[in-house]
């Protein structure tokens, strides 16, 4: 479903990554994984086009979209959930889901997302009237999760969804995400701090490391790996 080769891009006259590449097959849930500084971001946004790469390209179901402002990439079903909950905390939770369906075909479908979103983080139903920013660190982590939805997206890129959380929040948000997966079908690329909780769920794990790819492969081989550990663990 998503292609990346040899990406280059960065900030400026600072160059940030160097030449990764990757692929997210249809209906899996791929994990990239690296430490602080890796370039991780980076590599979300380069692909939505938020920040342009230099060289390098980006093929979205068969089509080169690396070109392609943000705006049309969502429009084509590519959507990212940033790092951090970005909630509009004075309106209600309604408000901030209707805010997702801004694109014409995401409009005409807002009442069956609505219904989806609802379904999947019961909790955001139960405060739908609520403002924003009265909801838990968790629950507004679900309410940007679920905006999100509301674009209609095929493939979901996913940037840190456990940043700032308790422990029993962070479960309590992958489990959401499983049941997304599992429950929908949709295409999931992860960014996750939490190398454990993220190997549990992927089916490819990518390494990256100082803006380069350093290890890929099946979730199972890559939590044994060297370079896992050198990477992300700095062993």
């Amino acid at each position: 479903m998503l292609r990346v080769e040899e990406l280059e891009s960065g900030y400026g006259t600072m160059q940030v990554l160097w030449k990764p590449s990757l692929e997210v097959k249809a209906g899996s849930l791929t994990a990239l994984l690296g430490p602080n500084g890796a370039g991780k971001s980076t590599l979300l946004y380069s692909i939505l086009g938020s920040v342009q790469p230099w060289r390098g390209s980006v093929v979205y179901r068969g089509e080169d979209v690396t070109a392609l402002p943000p705006h049309r990439k969502v429009a084509l079903g590519l959507t990212l959930v940033p790092e951090g909950r970005h909630v509009f905390p004075t309106m209600t939770v309604a408000e901030n889901l209707a805010m997702g369906a801004y694109h014409k075909a995401a409009a005409r479908k807002q009442t069956q997302s609505l219904e989806l979103v609802y379904e999947l983080f019961p909790a955001l139903a139960e405060r739908r009237r609520q403002p924003a920013g009265s909801l838990s660190g968790g629950e507004q982590q679900m309410l940007t999760i679920g905006r999100s939805l509301m674009t209609r997206p095929k493939l979901l890129m996913l940037d840190e969804p456990s940043q700032g959380l308790a422990p029993k929040l962070v479960a309590e948000v992958f489990a959401r995400i499983q049941s997304l997966r599992s429950e929908t079908g949709l295409t999931i690329l992860l960014v996750e701090q939490n190398a454990t909780i993220a190997l549990e769920l992927s089916d490819q794990v990518y390494i990256l490391h100082e803006g380069q790819i350093r290890g890929a492969g099946p979730a199972a081989e890559i939590a044994d790996s060297s370079a896992l550990r050198q990477a992300y663990l700095g062993g």
